[in-house]
């Protein structure tokens, strides 16, 4: 048995759920989203408890029942709390600054502005040199995030770059010299 697809999903009383044939829509007080059915495991809602249980016991069932479980507790948790990644801006002469909730511009060393503009549902706030990437889905959140580390990943020697606020980035020594 799996051990998170076991677990029964708490659902609040603000959230509802809509079982369809191909996906499962959860609608909550920050907005709405849906989550495609697995076709190897089997999602009954029970009072104020959804339970996935799977089919059968094979290999790809087994594998499904836990990614079911996981993708429907992101989506409640999602359109009940919402989902957010911190990213820390270090460098000398990098700037960041929010042109509207959906575009960035930052400065991060080259000779050229860099403006980065996020997909629907996806709201980009800035205090200082930290960037704050929010939203309801879960895996946007984190590419969005991922995303903006790419365009300036931190270096180990200074450590200038764009990190995750919970990051560490582990130091090299310079060159030594004589």
């Amino acid at each position: 048995m799996s051990r998170i697809g076991k677990l029964p999903i708490e659902v609040p009383k603000e959230v509802t759920i809509t079982i369809g044939e191909n996906e499962i829509s959860v609608k909550g007080p920050k907005g709405e989203l849906t989550v495609p059915l697995l076709s190897d495991v089997k999602v009954a809602q029970e009072e104020a408890q959804i339970k996935v249980s799977r089919k059968n016991d094979e290999r790809v069932a087994r594998a499904q029942h836990g990614l079911q479980r996981s993708l429907l507790n992101n989506a409640v948790v999602g359109v009940t709390k919402g989902f957010e990644k911190k990213l820390e801006v270090n460098g000398v002469g990098f700037r960041v600054q929010t042109n509207s909730p959906s575009e960035l511009e930052m400065q991060l060393g080259f000779s050229h502005p860099v403006i980065y503009k996020s997909k629907d549902g996806i709201t980009l706030t800035n205090d200082k040199m930290t960037i704050v990437v929010s939203g309801i889905d879960k895996q946007a959140v984190g590419q969005a995030a991922a995303e903006i580390r790419a365009l300036k990943k931190p270096e180990p020697y200074k450590g200038k770059g764009i990190k995750y606020v919970d990051e560490v980035i582990l130091r090299k020594a310079g060159k030594a010299g004589k």
